[in-house]
């Protein structure tokens, strides 16, 4: 009796902490106590590497060039000659970190997977404001680096720009300082529609930079500034529709704080958008440091023919909060602070607690608050969702420069946060050579490996969005229609039907991950095509 008693405590005690969804942890690691720069800008590649960006002018970093290498650029702000790097590729898999060589300024630049990997990398700040540059990720070992395109600029200026991946894998540019106008990569004409919430008319302080821009699935765009949005047809070139405009004030840099478009599932015809935190209006125009951060969350269906912003509370007031979306379709809200704005030294009391938002529950119950951190992560951090369901946080620099000073000093520590569904490690899916290519539309098998067969069974893509300044620029999570064919023997075989367009999924690489009962694999890397 001793082995079926003891299989179904192990049952009951996996049953409960299942259910018990509002007891909530999670825990903190620091994986590389010395990045050698402050990341600024994030992104996750498909070989389990992680390229982080700082800014060129600044002077030194604390990481230094190989073989001798440097930078001789007379058009930086920067002391030259620099023999220090300002980006570096870490790798997962042993959390070592390589330095990288990037010549122009990534200052408050935007950035975007490619569909074939390599990430595009545009604007920043003088001699960078009109560069494209490319990383094209490589196994970790090679000596993959970045190279700037020549002869192939950007047409205007893009300072503080959003990328946005679109259905047929070409790159929208939107906003940025004194950008009103759109491009694209490869380029074409922008857009000539006028934006003018995009161009610092509205007040007098701006809070357009950084606009929130997601592709729904229909093929128009969303995009948000301030308190302001609009249905954008790129296609035509029309503004489609207003949305109503989003109470409780700015919510975009300087102001900014966060925004994801829920996971898109069942038939794809649903988008809805949530935007949480900010600053108060004025606390960047009087540099007042100890203004309260917003609390509000605002969530629209975006969809909807006669949409309208159902308002909601989080337990922790905050500007500069990463919004990330799990693989569960749960967003973890997480970094940066409870009173200021953002820029350099203008932000005070650090949120440390992240919050877990659950969009399936009832309006008033969807936030709980998780533990905490130690390390404050304001201006200038990143937060990226890793294959094995851990969040990475990386950077926060309140200062113009690398300064130890307290009471926030220039961050180089990268740590990870685990959710708590990583606690049931042990009851993790294991997915059994999974496919690396899959077709819009077609149908595909997964056989899985489970140490308990669950009745809830997902199969999710998400995205390896850009992440800067507040906003993961592309974020997507899309949970495929399934059936689960055969089960025994701790093993699943699933069916899965791909998405059907780039509407839905723009084509490029993706984290599959298998989720049985709330608890994620660890995700297999597929590239979507056409």
């Amino acid at each position: 009796m001793a082995a079926p008693i003891s299989l179904c405590l192990q049952f009951l005690c996996f049953t409960l902490a299942i259910i018990g969804t509002h007891a909530k942890g999670g825990s903190w690691q620091v994986i590389v106590p010395n990045a050698g720069i402050a990341a600024m800008h994030a992104a996750v590649t498909r070989y389990n590497t992680v390229v982080l960006l700082d800014r060129t002018d600044i002077g030194p970093s604390n990481i230094t060039l190989p073989n001798g290498k440097y930078r001789n650029d007379t058009n930086d702000l920067g002391p030259q000659p620099d023999y220090t790097a300002h980006s570096v590729l870490l790798d997962l898999n042993t959390n070592t970190v390589r330095p990288l060589m990037i010549q122009t300024d990534t200052w408050c630049s935007s950035g975007q997977f490619l569909p074939n990997g390599t990430l595009l990398q545009s604007g920043g700040w003088n001699d960078g404001s009109n560069k494209f540059r490319m990383f094209t990720p490589c196994e970790p070992g090679s000596l993959c680096d970045w190279y700037e395109l020549q002869n192939v600029n950007l047409f205007e200026w893009r300072w503080y720009a959003t990328n946005q991946i679109l259905p047929d894998g070409s790159i929208i540019i939107v906003g940025g300082v004194g950008g009103s106008t759109l491009e694209y990569y490869p380029q074409r004409p922008g857009g000539t529609v006028s934006f003018p919430f995009l161009a610092n008319e509205g007040d007098n302080q701006g809070d357009n930079l950084y606009p929130y821009v997601h592709l729904l699935p229909q093929g128009n765009l969303f995009i948000f500034a301030n308190n302001q949005s609009v249905l954008y047809d790129y296609n035509s070139n029309v503004i489609l529709k207003t949305f109503p405009q989003l109470e409780g004030g700015p919510r975009n840099y300087p102001s900014a704080g966060s925004s994801t478009m829920l996971a898109l599932e069942g038939d794809y015809s649903t988008a809805t958008i949530v935007i949480c935190g900010g600053a108060q209006y004025d606390a960047y125009l009087n540099n007042n440091v100890n203004l309260p951060a917003k609390g509000s969350c605002g969530r629209i269906v975006a969809t909807d023919p006669n949409p309208y912003w159902e308002m909601d509370t989080m337990p922790i007031v905050r500007i500069m909060g990463e919004m990330v979306m799990l693989p569960t379709g749960d967003i973890l809200i997480i970094s940066g602070a409870q009173a200021g704005s953002q820029g350099f030294g203008l932000a005070t009391d650090p949120a440390l607690n992240p919050v877990l938002y659950q969009p399936n529950q009832l309006l008033g119950s969807r936030f709980t608050t998780l533990n905490p951190t130690t390390i404050p992560r304001l201006y200038h951090s990143t937060a990226n969702l890793l294959p094995d369901g851990r969040i990475l946080l990386a950077g926060s620099n309140t200062h113009w420069a690398y300064t130890w000073v307290q009471p926030f000093p220039t961050e180089l520590r990268i740590e990870a946060f685990s959710p708590e569904y990583l606690d049931k490690a042990y009851f993790r899916p294991m997915v059994v050579e999974p496919p690396e290519t899959v077709w819009y539309g077609k149908n595909f098998e997964l056989l899985v490996t489970v140490p308990l067969l669950g009745k809830i069974v997902e199969v999710n893509i998400a995205s390896a969005p850009f992440s800067t300044h507040s906003f993961s620029q592309g974020q997507r999570l899309v949970k495929l229609v399934t059936n689960v064919i055969s089960k025994g023997n701790k093993q699943l075989r699933i069916g899965c039907m791909a998405p059907p367009n780039g509407m839905v999924a723009p084509p490029g690489y993706y984290m599959m991950f298998v989720v049985i009962e709330g608890v994620p694999s660890v995700a297999s890397w597929v590239q979507l095509i056409s």
